[in-house]
């Protein structure tokens, strides 16, 4: 796997994280994942 690709996937993973975070409410448990 290049750099490229896993920063592309972590901006993304990190980007649903955040969505997740403010429809659940689940912070903490997200974090901790």
């Amino acid at each position: 796997m290049s750099m490229k690709v896993l920063v592309a996937v972590k901006r993304v993973v990190d980007y649903n994280v955040k969505v997740r975070a403010k429809a659940d409410g689940t912070d903490v448990d997200i974090a901790n994942a």
